[in-house]
């Protein structure tokens, strides 16, 4: 009930009751968006979590609703709400919300960024392994969804995020989660792994949005020249070991996520797990607040 009266105020402060001015007006845009966090929070299907507010009739009071929505409905909303603008603006309120909480401070002074993959189906890697071992097995998963983010170290909030398809490399994601999460929050000193090390990254940051970076440089082949960057330079004779280490919170996150929303995904396609994985972020902020 804390989650779905969260998420209702949220999407209040964030988009219109409609979308449109002739919409049908039989539930609103906050009613859905609270919905679809709730699904996400029971781990369940769009026709789970209608059944589940069938048998509740405390959730249908705290989001004012008449009648229960058909599953199809809050699938056809997901993809109509949770586009690139909507899904900004509601993960902007729950910072704004957190900062009005005492949650989360006006700056967020140590921020990390990382991303994880997701399951996209039921059988977990490890179970085709171990079929593979005993029997003519050649299945295996090439691709995967994969979540982006950026969050404050000291609140675990999320205060960007992107959603793609793996296997990719880390770095090129790395100016869009900046540019994601400082349209939320300004940032301080930002941490990263060896997979979004480049010169151009440090020098986006630093000199573009005057973020301190600290990212452990790549090591290629063995040798005993420093970098030529820099950046790249003043972190292999400069690293800052002791504030480095608090990249691990961002892993707690990843780990909070898979835990309390599930690790796989019940989307399909592949538009419809990057708005799933969104709605995760959303609802991992929800459930901190």
């Amino acid at each position: 009930m804390a989650v779905a009266q969260t998420a209702y105020a949220v999407a209040k402060q964030s988009l219109p009751a409609y979308a449109h001015q002739f919409s049908p007006k039989k539930y609103t845009q906050h009613q859905l968006i609270a919905l679809l966090v709730l699904k996400e929070f029971f781990k369940k299907d769009y026709r789970g979590i209608t059944s589940i507010l069938e048998d509740s009739s405390d959730l249908q009071n705290i989001l004012e609703l008449n009648t229960i929505p058909h599953f199809t409905t809050l699938q056809k909303s997901a993809v109509r709400i949770f586009k690139k603008k909507g899904i900004r603006r509601l993960i902007g309120s729950t910072v704004v919300l957190a900062q009005k909480i005492k949650v989360l401070k006006k700056k967020s002074h140590l921020s990390a960024m990382d991303s994880t993959g997701f399951e996209s189906g039921h059988t977990s890697r490890y179970f085709i392994k171990r079929k593979q071992q005993g029997a003519q097995q050649t299945t295996t998963y090439k691709r995967f969804p994969k979540l982006g983010l950026t969050c404050d170290t000291s609140s675990h909030i999320i205060t960007g995020a992107h959603a793609s398809r793996g296997p990719s490399v880390d770095v090129i994601y790395f100016k869009k989660l900046i540019t994601e999460a400082l349209k939320t929050i300004p940032i301080g000193t930002l941490l990263a792994d060896a997979g979004y090390d480049s010169e151009e990254s440090h020098r986006f940051a630093r000199e573009d949005h005057g973020i301190h970076t600290i990212i452990p440089s790549r090591i290629g082949r063995p040798t005993g020249k420093l970098p030529t960057g820099k950046y790249r330079r003043e972190m292999r004779t400069h690293f800052d070991k002791n504030t480095y280490g608090q990249r691990w919170q961002v892993e707690t996150v990843m780990s909070m996520i898979k835990r309390n929303l599930s690790e796989e995904l019940k989307s399909k396609t592949y538009w419809a797990q990057c708005r799933e994985m969104m709605i995760k972020a959303f609802a991992h902020n929800i459930m901190i607040v």
